[in-house]
């Protein structure tokens, strides 16, 4: 498939230093052997290790490795993803972690009114506004003490949450629209105006 012993020569010179070259060959330095660049040997070496690696393999599994490769990007991209990385980099993991505790903040998305899953059938659209992100600096006092007692075992069985939570703190207007049979309907608090920890 691939010929590993490919050799790469160096880099034509340009006219200047052919020139001066010319010139220089009068005295009576020796002309100093040229050396191929670097990246070039690099990329002979992995040319030869990948070009071993692949003869290696029949014509149909390489098929089905490329068919696989593929698979994968796809569904990757489906899902929202970004291109995947061969080898994954140094510091992905706190990327992941800073983008976890994003603070509480208000967000919007355009959505049919049917979406909203609220029951109505219509192909209006809204705009709706909602809270995201997390809210770790707005921990006060009770919640530290909530967290305390029911790692102690002081309250048990109740649900509590020993930890502020991003959610509205106003809502936007009222949003009125017509469902597909003509219907007049008004919905109030969907959408949200202001958020806050909570």
């Amino acid at each position: 498939m691939f010929n590993g012993s490919r050799k790469y020569s160096p880099l034509p010179s340009s006219p200047s230093s052919s020139r001066s070259s010319s010139s220089s060959s009068s005295s009576s330095l020796p002309a100093a052997p040229r050396r191929s660049p670097r990246a070039l040997q690099h990329h002979s070496s992995l040319l030869t290790q990948y070009s071993s690696l692949l003869e290696s393999y029949t014509e149909g599994e390489i098929r089905q490795l490329i068919s696989a490769l593929v698979e994968r990007y796809s569904q990757a991209m489906n899902s929202g993803g970004h291109e995947l990385p061969l080898f994954p980099r140094a510091g992905s993991r706190r990327k992941r972690a800073r983008a976890r505790h994003k603070p509480c903040a208000l967000k919007e998305l355009e959505v049919s009114v049917s979406e909203l899953g609220l029951g109505y059938e219509s192909d209006e659209t809204v705009l709706f506004r909602y809270c995201s992100g997390t809210c770790e600096a707005a921990v006060r006092s009770y919640d530290l003490s909530l967290k305390s007692m029911r790692s102690k075992r002081r309250i048990k069985k109740e649900k509590v949450r020993a930890r502020p939570c991003c959610r509205p703190l106003a809502y936007d207007d009222d949003v009125s629209f017509l469902d597909a049979y003509n219907r007049y309907y008004t919905v109030n608090e969907l959408s949200a105006k202001e958020c806050g920890c909570v």
